[in-house]
């Protein structure tokens, strides 16, 4: 079995993170424009998804209480556009106009896309990069999912003429959000265990 050097795992990682951030500012950017709460909500994955690559980079080559800090500081990161999605939710269901449907589309494939090429790239690291790596691997191919179900909303929003059915997809995509950010915050915590102690901390007493 061939071992990929440190470097090289560092440098997918980064190009991960790099390529779901960029994303997620043009996800985030046509929502607002089009009022989508599914397209709004899709965004803030590519944000967690840029929180995991960031740990999986950093666990190359910080200490376990370094890393426990930024993961935890990168988990209250994502609530805070998660937070501006349920707002937006709220305003929505007391006005519920549909988004316009070529721009969502357009957007929902672009994002079904950069996932994809995430989940290849992972694919490839996923054995060498521990849990992590696994999860982030998973969660990209989990997305183009999500992205699919984005554009069959868009088409189903066509025809009723609504908001209602994005309305629903995005509090479902919240809800999956709300978990990863958690999921985000138990790695942080299981790093900062390991990290007490390998320092030789009691932790019988917590």
């Amino acid at each position: 079995m061939t071992t990929i050097p440190a470097a090289a795992l560092r440098r997918t990682a980064l190009f991960v993170a790099g390529l779901n951030l960029g994303y997620f500012a043009v996800e985030a950017s046509v929502a607002v424009a089009i009022r989508s709460v599914s397209l709004l909500a899709d965004s803030v994955d590519f944000l967690e998804d840029t929180a995991v690559n960031l740990l999986i980079a950093l666990a190359l080559g910080w200490s376990l209480a370094a890393r426990a800090r930024v993961g935890r500081l990168l988990a209250l990161v994502i609530l805070v556009p998660a937070i501006a999605v349920v707002v937006q939710l709220v305003l929505k269901v007391g006005e519920p106009e549909a988004p316009a449907v070529l721009p969502l589309v357009l957007t929902a494939a672009g994002a079904a896309a950069v996932n994809l090429t995430a989940a290849l790239l992972l694919a490839r690291i996923r054995a060498e990069a521990g849990a992590m790596g696994r999860a982030a691997w998973l969660a990209a191919r989990n997305d183009v999912i999500i992205n699919v179900a984005v554009i069959a909303m868009a088409l189903v929003t066509l025809a009723v003429g609504t908001g209602w059915p994005d309305i629903v997809l995005g509090a479902l995509v919240i809800a999956l959000n709300g978990r990863a950010a958690l999921d985000v915050w138990r790695l942080a915590g299981e790093e900062s265990l390991a990290a007490r102690a390998l320092a030789g901390e009691d932790l019988d007493n917590d």
